[in-house]
């Protein structure tokens, strides 16, 4: 079921989408969300095509990083923003077109009624879903196993990049650390640290047409080394 947009307070939630290079899909992302009255802000993290202007040309607001910082700066720099001009939260969709931007109003509603701080859209809550390769299937089974382990949460999506996030925790994020490049697992666990509240939804995603950031042989491998570092610092690193 469709959340109808009416139910959402629109004018209180920013839409963020971090975009390199996406200059085929973009407008696909961002035409549903500006039809149904949502701000939406792309951050347009060192592209070399023409994501910026079809981002503007599709009714977003867009702010360019001059060169690639990585995906996890081009989120805080939405979150900044949203912080800045006094959103109650974000919605944030990754660029290349996974995710079904209208199914993705559905999170925001548990966010607008004090349901929970962070909502994430699950494609293994969804039946439509397309299917994961094994490879990378088998790296989310490993890291819902160690948040499981470290937090008693059953996590079924944790690498998801749709998620609602609440004006609290973007205040908290933007005053901490945050990673350059691999938010995922270890954002989770340091918000649970701070008894956030967070749930899943399902949401229905499709197989992504542009180049995914774990291609090739060295990507995966690094993503392991680097993500395990982080959760190991997420769960000794001082809160405040």
């Amino acid at each position: 079921m469709v959340c109808p947009a009416e139910d959402v307070a629109i004018d209180q939630y920013l839409v963020v989408i971090p975009a390199f290079n996406e200059e085929h899909s973009i407008a696909s992302v961002i035409r549903p969300m500006v039809e149904r009255g949502f701000g939406v802000l792309v951050i347009d993290d060192g592209s070399h095509d023409q994501t910026a202007l079809c981002s503007e040309v599709a009714g977003a607001s867009v702010v360019r990083h001059c060169v690639n910082l990585g995906y996890g700066s081009a989120l805080l720099t939405g979150y900044k923003y949203a912080v800045a001009n006094s959103y109650a939260g974000v919605l944030q969709l990754d660029g290349d077109g996974q995710h079904d931007p209208v199914r993705a109003i559905d999170l925001l509603l548990p966010l607008q009624n004090g349901e929970a701080d962070v909502i994430l859209g699950s494609r293994f809550l969804d039946a439509e879903s397309y299917q994961v390769p094994r490879f990378r299937r088998m790296g989310q089974e490993f890291y819902r196993f160690v948040i499981r382990f470290l937090t008693g949460m059953h996590i079924t999506d944790p690498t998801t990049g749709c998620q609602a996030l609440s004006g609290s925790v973007l205040h908290f994020l933007c005053r901490h650390p945050f990673p350059d490049d691999f938010p995922d697992a270890n954002i989770l666990l340091i918000l649970h640290r701070k008894r956030f509240r967070i749930i899943e939804k399902p949401l229905r995603m499709f197989a992504s047409q542009g180049k995914s950031m774990h291609q090739g042989v060295l990507k995966p491998v690094y993503y392991l080394v680097k993500m395990t570092i982080s959760i190991f610092l997420a769960m000794t690193m001082k809160l405040h």
